[in-house]
């Protein structure tokens, strides 16, 4: 017996909402899904997240949002995530962050599913060590499930390949995100853990990795500080299917989805 798992790439504003509204449900019947993740950390206007766009993407059918290095980008966060349970930031932040980096959900099938919330160091911030941070917390989550989703939010590859390995066979999946570029390289690892080094993103395609395509492109060629603004066209939701052995948390299957709204 198996649980499905469907994780959705970085949300990038209304475009990435609307594609959430348009979809969403067709994608679960379609997948049998049995719980929806999401990283919503650029939901609002494609950088941040407030209480209204986290409401809006929980109220179509998302079960639990993850986040990154956005997380703050709007003012009122930290009220927001201390109030949302089902909305987390990376766990590696420093103690006395406000939210929570890991949490347990249920399936309607009362299945368990432990997902964790982390952030990587290399070309971000200088953060706790995203490994021991995963060997601390993984601890308090296999007291009460063997089935865990980790989403790394992280700039390189090759930080992501090596969480990859270092938690294979200890976490279900774990799964890239940050870089808004859907990689495939998605497998099985040797112990058991499904792998994707970035799932991409939902929104735009019509863009620069989801802002307008000609604002980001004046910003490199003059090297000046460009306000951003969320295209419309060509939607698209990136995606992973992963489904996972109930009784011993290994991966069985890795699909990925690159789905036209």
């Amino acid at each position: 017996m198996s649980v499905r798992l469907l994780f959705i790439g970085d949300i990038v504003g209304n475009p990435g909402r609307t594609a959430i509204a348009r979809e969403l449900h067709r994608l679960v019947d379609c997948h049998s899904v049995d719980l929806v993740i999401a990283n919503g950390e650029n939901a609002a206007g494609g950088f941040g997240i407030t209480s209204d766009t986290a409401a809006e993407l929980l109220n179509h059918g998302i079960d639990l949002l993850t986040s990154g290095n956005h997380i703050w980008d709007k003012k009122d966060t930290g009220i927001l995530i201390s109030r949302e349970d089902r909305l987390l930031r990376p766990l590696n932040y420093p103690p006395g962050t406000p939210g929570r980096g890991s949490t347990v959900v249920k399936t309607p099938g009362g299945i368990k599913v432990g997902v964790l919330n982390l952030e990587g160091r290399v070309y971000m911030k200088n953060l706790d060590c995203p490994f021991r941070a995963a060997d601390s917390e993984l601890q308090i989550l296999k007291k009460e499930t063997d089935i865990i989703l980790v989403d790394f939010h992280a700039e390189t590859t090759s930080e992501k390949s090596a969480l990859g390995w270092y938690l294979d066979s200890r976490v279900s999946a774990l799964v890239g995100t940050h870089t808004h570029v859907q990689t495939a390289d998605e497998r099985i690892l040797p112990g058991g853990t499904a792998y994707i080094t970035d799932v991409g993103m939902t929104g735009s395609f019509d863009s620069v990795i989801g802002v307008d395509k000609n604002q980001a492109i004046q910003r490199f060629l003059t090297q000046q500080s460009v306000k951003f603004d969320i295209p419309k066209k060509d939607l698209r939701i990136n995606a992973v299917v992963i489904g996972v052995d109930i009784k011993t948390g290994k991966a069985l299957s890795i699909e990925r989805i690159n789905a036209a709204c």
